[in-house]
């Protein structure tokens, strides 16, 4: 019976052992394989295949997907290189022989043991046996010998070993998919065996009473337990990962080296290292050097596997856009959820371990089981894993960042290419989603849309980019547009607020899609931490509350009770904060709006002299946006008292019932203070989030799509055919309408409006259709109903429409769309390159003269927006594009609207008529009846209301429309009088493009730091008038500040070690209590002095560099503004100011308190312990070292990622506004391809920034984790200090190496920027103020004068010289580029002048510009207004009362205009749109005309265009004073051959400058070769005789 019991307990013993956990783990592995084998085998396959046909596949692809199958062998040496290849290459080959060796080691060691055992095991049975002179006992009864636990458990650990070496040699030698399964199983059955040594025989080491348990194996345990730490913990951390491509057809040259990366490097970042030591070394690091980008991060594959989840097109399914983002994006959200568990529980690695150390010398190390030198390592693991653990989740959630970004822009981008473009109705709900939540942010991201992709964002500008996309025809007549200003004076300013606000409400779609890409965006990524809300502050807040009970015991709860208690108060704070923010946004969109139309008119301010006004004008508003500031900034200090009080209050409650074990919970009541700032940060970020993922959200599953791709869900009358039979063009019994509403919709110029065609109506084929009309009967809908754009209502169950595709279409829009590239992309617009046909396209559209204008011919970069091209050449690329495409259709939108009457007969004659037209269909919306009619074989005639009246051939149509013959017979007169023109207008052309055709010039990289320039600049700003004063003040205040608060730590040990000296009850708690709270108010009361000091340093920096900047914009040179795009400046005056009012100041402020801080709580550990003065700097300076190299690469990363977002929002935004045309060519597929790319150049850049934040993090981790180590070990071994100094002295320690990271991190983000330096024209000064009488007369006398465009550049005027009388009125006329445009600049000294100039007798380089410029008033081509009131246009600065104003407006001539006019009529109190576009062209000229007769100068300059209408030609002769000088730069003959004298200039010089009627006597004349050369000959030579035509 005992025997039984004995192996019943043997048993017990041996399967309760820990020793025997190895070889369960191997029982448990081999099982697996097993069953991993039959799954895949021939049999189950097949049955597989039966059941689940795509399981099979996927797992036979898998199993037979090795790299080596398909390859033949050629040799034995080439089939082995072939199968170490196959394994990933020759290190990580080596890597797992080793561990096959190691194996085999292992299995000797253990069957060296197991024989040594069962030695000493028989030797115990023989003596037993033979008794003890060895002789057998008569009456033993053993049976034959038994194996001890021992013995089983040394045969246990053979069989483990032997099976270890099995699956070793199955991952060596088999392919690489079996490899790699047997790799897994070998590593767990490894790490597992370490780990049971470790408990056994190592960690014992560690403490008081436990014993070693294999001790008796002597040396074998060293060499066993050194060879499981290399094969089971060492290599696997150390082996490279094979590279095992996403696509294996298109493996990657060279992978990202964190695909490869072993798993140490991955934790530790050090595969970073080349890039990093390689960025250290050069001055910039370009794009080229970053590592590769990794391929599953390549666009194309995201997008692939993230759609089907997130795409609603197609589904019918709805469901919210964060539930598919989550499902994209589970593995990465698990992840995250236990890396911020394992993060919470290592966080209080250092409070434990202070805690303990500080019990064990209290106690003198009684009863104590765990040795001290384990909780100082503890002091330095338990960080540096919290630190990998965060690390590792920054590191997952910022890749999940940057792949979302890529994700979403792209899905918005392929959504917004199926949208219907119309405007927002203002009881649209997709809009009214109220961006308060956003607001903070909206205004910085929304500017960054203007910069980076030049979109007209509906945040900031108040005219509509719809009607670019859409093409709505708006007439330049003066009449036509008029009735948009739907304004009365009765309505008043009131009147105009409301429609500003309906425009907000109603702002347009291109404005939101692209607020969804950059706004909305930046706030949805910005919440990808909520898990922080849901798992990481409730686990951290619960696990303190622990942690201070075991400690504390319940006076912990005490504490709670008062942070419960006074949780409030920083709601309610915050709540103030967000009133204040809100207030403060609109004061900033108010500034922020001033400058960004100062800037888009910054020309125009500066011909008018405006300068000092304007400046005066925005100081107003930032004034009243820095008293807002400075409000937010007092709250944000209350807020921090707050934030800083409830957890000390709490700790006094706490201490005042219970206060000894004072530092171990200090830490903790740290961390709960830090929860509190979280818990706000993390919760208004969510939320914020959530607004903007409801937005796009929305913009997914609310936007009206094209009726395309509209699912049809009902068969009613949409039965009928929707596309002719054939391949005919044109329409039956349909209806249009801009939306599938019930109601039509308003079209994108905000009307109602349907589109009728009853009967049959279809274009002629191959020939030249013309669609004509008046404005707004619906010839531009008529184009977009055919492209697919409106949607469709059959009438009748015959009803179809028809635009064949399978021949190609092309699609020209009214308002011309080209993109960001050179002249000769925006044509071939992604078709291949043919050279003849090229070529004749070019002369064809009438652009070999303008690409001869270019320096760098089509080489030349059209700009954002086309910003380098006038009107006219951006219509005839937009007509080149459509001519060079082999579509069959060619669509025009009254491309001939923007072109002078030259070009539009060119246009009409050589391509309209050539070859390249020949047998292809164009359908030419037109109101230039009379230059089209020629080329046209057919005419749709459109009635009012979208219907149409008539159509057929050009004489029948004439026939039954005696209206449009009479209209038809008017056009051909005006085309006859306008013939006389003799210029093309090309603005300024002479300097238009550098020679290698970039006109923009790339933004000034800076490399390196900050400069000290930029740092002195806010420096200078901060001290102000006395800053050696403000600046002693404010370091005297911080260090005051963190003084108290170290004493504060001391003097709560002092008292805790009270009660070590005597009985708790004789310790007189309040007066400890007292003096604390002293202590602390105290503390509070000199930061607060500080900082309010500080706040008025930063207010008086930020109004400073605010003037300075502005004044250096102002007053910088035209040439600097035509190579500067306006985006940019925007941006600086507006991004840069807002981050020198926010950002700068407060990471200043950071910067100063911490670098205190540092430095107290160093000087503190250094007092009591002097020798670690040397360790301390040691630490410092590795970490600055450090820190040096990681900003060196950063800084380069950073604008290295700036400046590749930029291109993927400028195709992005370019792309929404060229909709219609990009869907009319087919061209969607090529764009998302483009889109897919430049993602992929900003993610690449994206991924590598944020992993080098992760490898310094993690290193400055380690060394502040080895410092407070170091000195914890110190103070144990080699101090006798009390607990209390210990404690006081880790506490700081602890401190210190925490904030070293974050100290280099705020260094790294403080940046200021430029533009205080730019080129400047000449300041004003006391002498050049000129008499008060002065211009008395409009004479003018130019000696010797000519100018250049810039300093080194070429000359454009040569030595001229004339005469003008006051009051003369003299016409300027020559060829383009012949100097007219250059004339009028250097009279205004807009460009660097030589010669003098004498306006009424005073030579003007002697005259302030301000004074020169208000004096003279020039009329440009296409006058630019300012948005807001046509009063504010005439009057900005409030000068003059309404009698002058309508007066002017009176001699400009627009009461005249509107003398007919029921409604629409413009007045003082209409409103004017950004820019002046809800007027004519014409309208616009009298405006101007009208603003200069209220200056009342006595010199007006008009640049006359060739729509200038003959009004405004009156208005100048009657309506300007006698002693008025008018000088016109003319573009028609008939415009100045009544003026006194007339100049001809050719290539800068004059070479004719007499009165009309002198010059024309002249034989070989140029103005007579001019005259003799028009149609209009008779009536221009009676003009110069004074005589008038009948």
């Amino acid at each position: 019976m005992s025997n039984n019991h004995k192996h019943v307990t043997d048993a017990s013993s041996l399967l309760s052992d820990t020793l025997i956990i190895p070889a369960y783990i191997a029982i448990v592995s081999s099982i697996a394989l097993i069953l991993h084998l039959i799954i895949v085998s021939g049999t189950v396959q097949r049955l597989l295949a039966r059941a689940l046909p795509q399981t099979s596949n996927l797992r036979t692809s898998e199993v037979n997907g090795d790299p080596t199958d398909a390859v033949p062998s050629i040799s034995l040496l080439s089939d082995v290189k072939q199968h170490v290849a196959s394994h990933g290459g020759q290190t990580i080959f080596a890597f797992k022989v080793a561990r096959l060796i190691s194996c085999l080691i292992l299995l000797a060691f253990s069957i060296v043991s197991a024989v040594a055992d069962e030695n000493n095991h028989i030797g115990d049975q023989f003596s037993g046996v033979f008794g003890k002179w060895g002789k057998k006992h008569k009456h033993s009864k053993r049976r034959g010998p038994s194996l001890s636990v021992k013995e089983w458990l040394d045969l246990a650990m053979c069989m483990t070993y032997f099976y270890a070496s099995l699956i070793a040699l199955v991952s060596v030698s088999a392919k690489y998919r079996w490899s790699k399964v047997a790799t897994r199983h070998l590593n767990a059955l490894l790490f597992v065996t370490f780990a049971v040594y470790f408990y056994r025989d190592l960690f014992p080491l560690t403490t008081f009473t436990r014993p070693v348990l294999d001790l008796s194996e002597g040396k074998l345990l060293v060499a066993k337990i050194s060879v499981l730490f290399l094969s089971g913990l060492a290599i696997p951390l150390l082996i490279p990962r094979q590279y095992i491509p996403v696509d294996p057809k298109n493996p990657m040259a060279t992978p990202n080296p964190e695909q490869t990366a072993s798993i140490l490097s991955l934790i530790t970042y050090s595969f970073l290292d080349p890039i990093i030591f390689l960025a250290y070394r050069i001055p910039h690091l370009s794009h080229d050097q970053l590592p590769p980008l990794a391929d599953y991060d390549y666009s194309h594959h995201l997008v692939g596997k993230s759609f089907p989840h997130l795409d609603t097109f197609g589904k019918k399914k709805k469901r919210h856009l964060f539930f598919g983002i989550m499902r994209v994006f589970y593995r990465e959200y698990l992840i995250l959820a236990l890396m911020i568990t394992i993060q919470v529980m290592a966080s209080f690695a250092s409070p434990l371990g202070i805690n303990r150390l500080l019990s064990y010398l209290e106690t003198g190390g009684e009863g104590a089981i765990v040795k001290p030198w384990l909780w100082i390592l503890w002091l330095f693991v338990g960080p540096t894993i919290s630190s990998f653990a965060w690390q590792w989740y920054i590191f997952i959630a910022t890749r999940t960042m940057v792949r979302a970004e890529c994700i979403i822009t792209e899905l918005v981008f392929e959504h917004a290419l199926r949208i219907r473009v119309k405007a927002e109705t203002h009881g649209s709900t997709s809009d009214t989603t109220s961006d308060s939540a956003n607001s903070t942010i909206a205004t910085e991201n929304t500017l960054r849309v203007d910069e980076e992709s030049g979109s007209e964002d509906g945040t900031l500008h108040s005219q509509g980019a719809t009607d670019a996309s859409i093409g709505h025809s708006q007439e330049e007549t003066l009449q036509g547009s008029s009735s948009s200003i739907k304004s009365s004076s009765s309505k008043g300013d009131k009147g105009a607020k409301q429609d500003e606000a309906d425009q907000s409400s109603a702002s347009n779609l291109i404005g939101r899609i692209n607020n969804l890409v950059t706004t909305d965006l930046g706030n949805i990524v910005d919440s990808r931490d909520f898990l922080f809300v849901l798992l990481y502050i409730p686990l951290q807040i619960t696990l303190c509350i622990i942690f201070l009970y075991i400690i504390l015991g319940w006076s912990a709860f005490v504490g709670l009770a008062v942070i419960l208690l006074l949780f409030p108060a920083p709601g309610y704070v915050a709540k103030l904060i967000q009133g204040v923010q809100v207030e403060r946004m609109k004061k900033t969109d108010g500034r922020v709006q001033t400058v960004t139309e100062t800037m888009n008119v910054l020309r125009m301010i500066k011909l008018f002299g405006w300068e000092r006004k304007m400046n005066e004008k925005i100081a107003d508003k930032r004034e009243e946006e820095l008293t807002w500031i400075w409000k937010r900034q007092l709250l944000d200090l209350v807020n921090g008292n707050l934030n800083y009080i409830i957890p000390v209050f709490t700790m006094m409650a706490t201490y005042a019932t219970y206060a000894s074990k004072v530092f171990s919970s200090m830490s903790i009541f740290d961390m709960l203070r830090d929860q509190l700032h979280m818990i706000f940060f993390y919760l208004s970020q969510a939320v914020t989030g959530k607004v903007s993922l409801d937005r796009v959200n929305d913009f997914l599953h609310n936007t009206e799509l094209l009726d395309s791709f509209e699912q049809k869900e009902s068969l009613d009358l949409q039965s009928a055919d929707v596309v002719a039979s054939g391949d005919q063009i044109g329409f039956r019994n349909a209806s249009f309408t801009w939306s599938n509403d019930a109601d039509g919709s308003l079209t994108p110029s905000k009307r109602n409006f349907s589109l009728n065609i009853s009967g049959e109506l279809v274009f002629k084929h191959g020939c030249v259709n013309l669609i004509i009309g008046p404005t707004g009967s619906g010839k531009t809908s008529l184009l977009m109903a055919l492209l697919g754009e409106m949607h469709y209502i059959p009438a009748r169950l015959d009803s179809w429409f028809g635009l064949p595709r399978s021949y190609g279409v092309a699609y020209a829009a009214q308002e011309s769309w080209v993109q960001n590239e050179t002249i000769k992309e925006n044509i071939l617009f992604g078709a291949a390159f043919n050279e003849d046909r090229y070529k004749r396209v070019i002369y064809e559209c009438c652009l070999e003269r303008d690409l001869e204008l270019f320096d760098a011919g089509d080489q030349t970069e059209v700009g954002e927006k086309g910003l380098t091209l006038s009107g006219g050449q951006k219509a005839r690329i937009t007509l080149a594009r459509a001519i060079y495409s082999q579509a069959q259709t060619i669509l025009l939108d009254d491309v001939l609207a923007a072109l002078d009457v030259h070009t539009a007969k060119w246009i009409v004659e050589k391509c309209f008529s050539g070859d390249l037209i020949k047998n292809r269909t164009v359908l030419l919306v037109t109101h230039n009846v009379a230059l089209a009619r020629p080329v046209a074989e057919f005419v749709v005639v459109m009635g009012k209301d979208g219907r149409v009246s008539s159509h057929g051939t050009v004489s029948e149509v004439l026939k039954t429309d005696p209206e449009l013959a009479k209209e038809i017979t008017e056009d051909a007169e005006g085309i006859q009088k306008s013939e006389e023109q003799i210029d093309t207008p090309l603005i300024a052309a002479e300097e238009r493009a550098n020679a290698d055709g970039k006109l923009i010039l790339s933004e000034e990289v800076e490399e390196g730091h900050v400069s000290w320039s930029a740092l002195k600049l806010y420096f200078v700003g901060l001290g102000g008038n006395h800053p050696i004063l403000f600046f002693l003040a404010f370091a005297i205040g911080l260090t005051l500040t963190e003084l108290s608060a170290a004493i504060q730590t001391w003097y709560l040990g002092y008292w805790a070690s009270q009660y070590d000296e005597q009985p708790a009850s004789s310790v007189r708690v309040f007066y400890y209590l007292g003096v604390y709270g002293i202590l602390l108010m105290s503390g509070v009361t000199i930061y607060c002095l500080s900082y309010v000091v500080y706040v008025f340093g930063t207010l008086r920096a930020s109004r400073t560099i605010h003037k300075q900047l502005l004044e250096s914009v102002l007053g910088t040179t035209l040439r600097w503004l035509d190579v500067t795009p306006t985006s940019r400046v925007i941006a600086r005056c507006t991004q840069d100011i807002r981050a020198v009012d926010g950002p700068i100041s407060s990471h200043l402020w950071w910067l100063s308190e911490m670098t205190m801080i540092m430095v107290i709580k160093f000087g503190a550990v250094v007092l009591l312990t002097p020798v670690f003065l040397i360790p301390g700097l040691l630490v410092a300076g590795l970490g600055g070292w450090c820190g040096q190299i990681y900003i060196a690469a950063q800084l380069s990363v950073k604008r290295e990622m700036s400046n590749a977002k930029a291109p993927v929002l400028g195709h992005f935004g370019a792309a929404i506004a060229g909709l219609t045309s990009i869907r009319a060519y087919g061209a969607q597929y090529p764009f998302i391809q483009e889109s897919l790319s430049r993602i992929n150049r900003y993610t690449q850049a994206a991924r590598t920034f944020y992993n080098l934040n992760r490898w310094i993090c993690v290193r400055i981790d380690a060394i502040g984790g080895l410092f407070a180590a170091a000195l914890a070990t110190y103070l144990v071994y080699f101090q006798n200090h009390s607990a209390a100094n210990t404690g006081f002295s880790l506490n700081m320690a602890v401190g210190f190496s925490g904030m070293i990271l974050w100290w280099v991190r705020v260094l790294n983000d403080f940046e200021v920027q430029g533009y205080i330096d730019i080129e400047q024209e000449p300041k004003p000064t006391p002498g050049g103020i000129p008499p008060a009488y002065w211009p008395s007369s409009g004479k003018i006398q130019v000696e010797n004068l000519s100018a250049k465009y810039s300093m080194e550049g070429p000359k454009v005027l040569h030595g001229l010289s004339f005469d003008i009388k006051s009051g003369e009125r003299i016409g300027v006329v020559g060829r383009t580029g012949s100097g007219k445009s250059s004339l009028t600049l250097s009279l205004l000294r807009c460009i660097f002048t030589e010669g003098d100039v004498y306006y009424d007798g005073i030579n003007t380089n002697n005259v302030n510009l301000d004074a020169l410029r208000s004096n003279i008033t020039i009329i440009p081509q296409i006058p630019e207004l300012l948005s807001g009131s046509l009063r504010q246009n005439l009057d900005p600065f409030d000068q003059y009362d309404d009698a002058i104003l309508n007066d002017a407006l009176r001699s400009a001539g627009l009461f005249a205009l509107q003398s007919n006019m029921e409604e629409g009529r413009i007045t003082l109190d209409s409103s004017i749109a950004s820019g002046g576009a809800n007027l004519s062209v014409g309208q616009r000229q009298i405006l101007a005309l009208a603003r200069a007769i209220v200056r009342g100068s006595k010199l007006l300059i008009l640049d006359e265009d060739h729509t200038t209408d003959a009004i405004i030609q009156t208005s100048l002769r009657e309506g300007l004073g006698g002693d008025v000088t008018l000088i016109t730069v003319a573009h028609r003959l008939q415009t100045i051959m009544d003026a006194d004298k007339i100049m001809v200039l050719d290539a800068g010089r004059i070479i004719e400058y007499d009165t009309p009627k002198e010059l024309l006597k002249k034989k070989n004349g140029k103005l007579r070769a001019l005259v003799d050369e028009s149609g209009d000959r008779n009536a221009l030579y009676a003009m110069a005789e004074g005589r008038a035509m009948d």
